[in-house]
């Protein structure tokens, strides 16, 4: 239930981004909904592996280096779903940037506050 939340989120991120960031574009509405939640599907399995395999590459670079890992999570996901464009590393990185931040938000005015 929680990944359908995230994913969720993710699509709503993706919808913000596709307003914010040149470059990112989707066919349909429908094609937006099926990213978000590919995305959160390949959050949760392929970037902690990415992560794991480029540890000292994000330890040089003060954890830097993982913005570029969800850029590349985004790109896989264009890479995909066909109805998903991204023109540019630059559009993917933006991209990656719009959806953390708006499912930070998201995230936030939504989780149950302790008692």
């Amino acid at each position: 239930m929680e990944l359908l939340i995230r994913g969720l989120f993710a699509a709503l991120g993706l919808w913000v981004a596709s307003y914010v960031v040149s470059g990112l574009s989707f066919d349909t509405d429908l094609t937006l909904v099926i990213a978000g939640l590919v995305l959160a599907v390949v959050n949760a399995f392929v970037r902690p592996i990415a992560t794991i395999l480029t540890l000292p590459i994000s330890l040089l670079t003060l954890g830097f280096f993982l913005l570029v890992i969800n850029a590349g999570m985004v790109g896989l996901v264009a890479w995909l779903l066909p109805g998903m464009h991204v023109a540019s590393f630059w559009a993917a990185f933006f991209t990656a940037i719009v959806v953390a931040v708006v499912s930070w938000i998201t995230y936030a005015l939504i989780k149950p506050r302790p008692r």
